[in-house]
């Protein structure tokens, strides 16, 4: 399965005083042992870092673990167009609208994220919970 992953289930890896740290860190190992390709958008990097707060070195090395590890997708223009007239369209978060059509548009499976009121862009959406009772 090609799957693409929300900035919020790694911020919940992350960083142990979130709520979902222990479902993440479940999830990955999961991933990891099923083989599953894990995706997730170039601009997921500098967010990832910029929200990592005190663990920012923690943070460093997970991004270049993850380099040779995982597909990581640059949105294009035609993406980014996308979202941004959909966002307009129906008032939507644009990063959502964003990582949504990024995941459609390159094909993904499923998109795992812990935002519940996350857009559905015509994939399949799950909660890290809901992916892993499936």
């Amino acid at each position: 399965m090609k799957l693409f992953i929300d900035t919020n289930v790694i911020i919940d890896f992350l960083r142990p005083t979130r709520q979902k740290h222990k479902v993440a860190i479940a999830l990955f190992d999961y991933l990891v042992k099923a083989k599953h390709q894990i995706v997730i958008s170039e601009d997921m990097i500098t967010t990832i870092f910029y929200l990592s707060k005190t663990e920012k070195l923690q943070a460093l090395r997970f991004l270049k673990k993850i380099q040779d590890k995982w597909l990581v997708l640059p949105f294009g223009k035609k993406t980014i167009n996308q979202a941004l007239d959909l966002s307009l369209e129906k008032n939507l978060d644009l990063e959502d609208a964003l990582q949504c059509l990024c995941a459609k548009n390159n094909q993904c499976d499923v998109l795992i994220t812990n935002d519940i009121s996350f857009y559905n862009c015509e994939i399949k959406v799950q909660t890290t919970d809901d992916f892993l009772n499936a």
